[in-house]
């Protein structure tokens, strides 16, 4: 038997779930196939951050998932005397949601499984094992272990690190694997009872205390020379590693203890024709960092637009060869940063772990600061792909001032109103996909009968920001298939942004992220280059 789809999704884990929501969304006929015969139950991932929950906000389940949340959870580093180190604490919401959150995976990995019931072209298929996958020149066969196959126009592989698909492929997946393993405890009724996350770099054995929603405590230690699975299954063990944390390890609830492994590898590409990697079968790296899981998503946010535009006919092929092209870059800084906190917070060399200490001692204030904002997190800024890059003008009505331009980087998400004056996060105010935005302006009147055709046609939308007391006049004055919000003003605000920015026009992906910024005169020529970057047929 042959079962047909337009894009088939090899492992129901977040990254191919998520994928599969924002494909259904679209209305593009999804299939996820799934070795396993249910969700995997065990917690990986504890850490959701502002641009995962802007993609929930995105595929419409942010509300189902954000009740398995800690939001604004902090972070301790300490050292082996307890003594902290620094203190991880952002409180921005530039993009709409807290950047730190602890969350329960399983239970959101439930939310974006349920999400496909929502679609009767998207369909999830457990204990369905894809044996072999050959490319033609009008798709790719995979063959499942029953015999059955599924004809596909795309497949994406999104299944775990050790990706069958990958290997099948000789993608190589270069890095390195740490000589020692990690246990998992996660236990019931939190014995601590404290909101935060503390991780220990202590010499003598590293370790976190993570809290989680709904009254889990994780404990992660790192297992020494010697220290094997056979231990971690001794009560007497795993009380011995508990004993300088809780009063009576014994009283534990103790729900699961699990052995991992810290893995830093990238795969040598992306994609192979039809065939594309996402998540960890593309890229893993050491937990500490806490960004595996938000890579993965960030994978498929930018995969899925993608996807869903070559498949109605929208855009060319080509446009899938920019997924590599902008996530590879951000994918290698990630991988790069969590390895390097891996490698501070869990050295067991005592020298080197007293210098560590020395360094964070006499950190200026400033250094401080940057740490509690997480400044070491790099943002995605991508320089290449569906992104164009304008010079910054030179006219006498702008100040003169140096400033980063913001294409390839994700636009903010503050508050501002919809057309009716309800407050309201910006993306719902705007509705999501392609959007043009203009401040203070009819975008229409800088954009020809061709973009608009094209952008029509994309079902992108046509935003006119303006100050919130202009917005009855606005609105009665707004051009057919205008939207018109209103900006709240302050910090942050729409207004801010565009006042700090020698710019009065925005073009936004489907992702949030900015394909071009520049003079509202320029439109019309700017979109036109966004439009050729982003291969739009």
């Amino acid at each position: 038997m042959t079962t047909a789809c337009e894009v088939l999704v090899v492992g129901a884990g977040p990254v191919g779930l998520t994928l599969a929501n924002l494909l259904g969304q679209q209305g593009i006929d999804v299939l996820v196939v799934e070795r396993e015969h249910r969700l995997i139950d065990y917690p990986r991932a504890v850490g959701i951050d502002d641009e995962a929950l802007r993609a929930m906000q995105t595929a419409r389940l942010v509300d189902e998932v954000l009740p398995h949340t800690i939001p604004d959870q902090k972070i301790y580093m300490v050292n082996g005397d307890r003594t902290i180190l620094s203190e991880v604490n952002p409180t921005t919401r530039e993009f709409g949601w807290p950047r730190r959150n602890g969350f329960v995976q399983p239970l959101v990995d439930q939310v974006l499984l349920a999400g496909l019931d929502r679609f009767p072209n998207a369909t999830a298929r457990f204990g369905a094992e894809v044996v072999d996958m050959a490319e033609d020149g009008d798709g790719v066969v995979a063959t499942l272990a029953n015999g059955e196959t599924v004809r596909a126009l795309y497949v994406v592989a999104a299944e775990g690190g050790a990706s069958p698909t990958r290997k099948r492929l000789g993608i190589s997946f270069e890095g390195e694997t740490r000589p020692t393993d990690g246990i998992v405890i996660d236990v019931a009724n939190d014995p601590i009872g404290t909101p935060h996350a503390v991780f220990g770099g202590d010499p003598a054995r590293s370790y976190a205390s993570i809290a989680l929603p709904h009254g889990i405590r994780r404990w992660e230690f790192t297992l020494l020379e010697g220290e094997t699975e056979a231990d971690v299954a001794s009560d007497e063990f795993i009380f011995g590693l508990l004993a300088p944390h809780v009063p009576d390890p014994s009283r534990l609830d103790v729900i699961r203890r699990r052995v991992y492994r810290h893995h830093a590898r990238i795969a040598g590409r992306f994609r192979h024709g039809r065939i594309l990697l996402a998540g960890d079968a593309a890229h893993v790296m050491p937990v500490v960092g806490g960004q595996g899981w938000n890579s993965g998503i960030r994978d498929a946010f930018n995969l899925g637009w993608k996807l869903a535009a070559v498949v109605k006919g929208l855009a060319a092929d080509g446009l899938l060869d920019t997924y590599e092209t902008e996530r590879l870059g951000h994918v290698t800084q990630m991988v790069a940063v969590s390895l390097g906190m891996a490698k501070e917070m869990t050295d067991h060399d005592p020298v080197k772990a007293a210098e560590r200490d020395r360094i964070a001692a006499n950190r200026t204030p400033e250094e401080r600061e940057a740490q509690r904002r997480q400044a070491f997190k790099p943002q995605p800024k991508f320089e290449q792909g569906v992104v164009v890059h304008t010079p910054l003008p030179q006219f006498k009505t702008l100040p003169a001032r140096d400033v980063p331009r913001l294409a390839g980087s994700i636009f903010p998400q503050p508050r501002a109103t919809d057309t009716d004056g309800v407050e309201m996060l910006l993306d719902e105010a705007t509705g999501q996909g392609w959007r043009v935005l203009t401040w203070n302006n009819d975008p229409t009147a800088f954009l020809s009968v061709e973009r608009l055709a094209v952008l029509d046609r994309l079902g992108a939308r046509l935003v006119q920001v303006v100050p919130k007391a202009q917005l009855p006049w606005a609105r009665k004055q707004a051009a057919p298939g205008v939207t018109v919000v209103g900006d709240l003003g302050g910090e942050p605000s729409l207004q801010a942004w565009f006042d700090a920015r020698p710019v009065g026009a925005v073009v936004v992906r489907p992702d949030h992220v900015i394909a071009a910024e520049c003079l509202a005169q320029e439109l019309d020529d700017v979109l036109g280059k966004v439009f050729e970057a982003a291969c739009i047929v």
